[in-house]
Parts: structure tokens; sequence; C-alpha cells
């Protein structure tokens, strides 16, 4: 058998079959209006491609994978990536299921997601271009017409935010999860921390 015929029974064999699997989890996580054939049928063109197609068994971990890829490329070349979304992208994997760890890291994603954007603009801004996209704060502040300095106050401000947010998160768990006796009286505040006037 030619190497071309063998390259295409393999590929109707352990890729093909899920197709339709990657295409529907795509369209539930991709962002409206996002081009969701076209990037399967990148992914199915790039899986065609496979160097060494005799160790490929797991066609659907491998073709999820290349889609996982390509969408994060494709993203972050449009600079369109929320937070939201990047917890969206574990949906991708191809073991369906989720350990207690990864849900809980899903839901802290999804909390610091809507915590950002209650976030004034410019802090917004700063904090994602620094802490998603990994820009320095001379870049950040050249990107946006800033002083370095402002820059730097704008993400040490998000960041406190952040912080406190995180505490009184751990407030309310900590207040719904302990037993009765163990729950801070009212009025009780964290050790080291004052109070806003």
């Amino acid at each position: 058998m030619s190497e071309l015929l063998v390259r295409l029974e393999w590929f109707k064999a352990v890729v093909l079959p899920h197709e339709a699997a990657v295409r529907a989890r795509l369209k539930r996580i991709c962002p409206p209006g996002f081009d969701v054939d076209n990037l399967v049928a990148e992914s199915l063109a790039r899986a065609y491609q496979a160097h060494d197609i005799g160790r490929i068994t797991a066609g659907r971990a491998y073709l999820f994978a290349i889609a996982r890829n390509l969408l994060i490329d494709t993203l972050r070349r449009e600079a369109i990536v929320s937070l939201d979304f990047v917890a969206d992208l574990d949906v991708l994997r191809s073991d369906e299921a989720m350990t207690e760890r990864q849900i809980q890291a899903r839901d802290e994603l999804r909390w610091l997601q809507a915590l950002v954007d209650r976030m004034p603009t410019q802090w917004r801004r700063v904090f994602l271009l620094r802490r998603v996209h990994d820009l320095s704060p001379a870049t950040i502040a050249g990107e946006m017409g800033l002083s370095v300095s402002t820059v730097e106050k704008h993400l040490a401000k998000a960041l406190k935010l952040v912080a406190q947010a995180r505490a009184e998160r751990e407030d309310q768990e900590l207040g719904r999860n302990a037993p009765q006796d163990l729950r801070r009286p009212a009025g009780h505040r964290r050790p080291g921390r004052r109070l806003r006037r």
C-alpha cells in the first residue's frame, strides 16, 4: 500500500471520527461570530500532516490538542482573550472528567474575571496587559501613553483590590464552612487589617 493510502486510512480511522466532537466543543466555548468551521478544517489539515502517524493512536486527544492550540494562537493574535474564556479552554481537553481541583480553578478564574470587569478601565487594562499578556510596565506605558510610574501605580491598585477581594472571599468561605463555634463573631476583623472609615 502506498504511503498516501496508509496516511489516508490512518486519518479516516483515527482522527476523522472525532471531527463532530471537536466541532461541538468549539461551538460551546468560542466567542459569538468566531469561525468554528475554519478552525476545525485547519485542525484536521494539521492532523493529516502529522509526521509519525504510526505513533498517534489516540486520535481524539490529538485532534483536541491541535484545536486547542490553534484556538489559543488565533485568539492571541486577535487579542480578544478574556479570563473567562481561558477558563473555558479546559473544556477542550479530551478527558471530560474534571477533577475537583480543576473545577475550583475554573471557579476562581470566573470570580477573578467578574472582579476585573468591575475595575476602573485603566486599572483593568494595565492588570490584563501585565498579568495575562505578560508585558513589561515599560511596554504597557508605551502602549497606553502613560508614564511607567503611572502604570505601576495602576497595577499596584489593581493588585491590592484583588488581594482585598480574595481575603473577603476567604472570610466568607470560612464563615460558611466553619462549625458554628469557630465562626467569627459580628464585628470581628482579620488581625492586622484596618477598618475603612
